[in-house]
C-alpha cells in the first residue's frame, strides 16, 4: 500500500478569519488587521514580506479598540 502524502506549500499562511469587513476610518480589516492593497496583494507576495505584516498586524488592533465614549461622551458633546 502506497502512503498518500498531502502537498504543502512552504509559505506564510494568511491571518484571515472570514470576517471581512473594513473599518471606515482605520482602512483596515476588522477580522485580520490587513490593509486593503496587503489583502489584494497578499497571494502575489513573497514569504518574507508576508511575514512582515504578520509581525505588524497585534499592532493594528488598537487602532480599532479606540472608543468614543459611548453614551457619557455623546451626552457631554451635546450639552446634557
Amino acid at each position: 500500500m502506497t502512503e498518500n502524502k498531502v502537498w504543502t506549500r512552504d509559505e506564510v499562511e494568511s491571518p484571515c478569519v472570514r470576517i471581512c469587513v473594513v473599518h471606515p476610518e482605520a482602512r483596515i480589516c476588522t477580522g485580520c488587521y490587513r490593509t486593503i492593497d496587503e489583502i489584494a496583494r497578499w497571494s502575489k507576495m513573497d514569504a518574507d514580506e508576508r511575514q512582515e505584516i504578520m509581525a505588524a498586524l497585534p499592532d493594528r488592533a488598537p487602532l480599532l479598540a479606540k472608543r468614543r465614549g459611548g453614551r457619557a461622551a455623546r451626552l457631554k458633546r451635546n450639552g446634557g
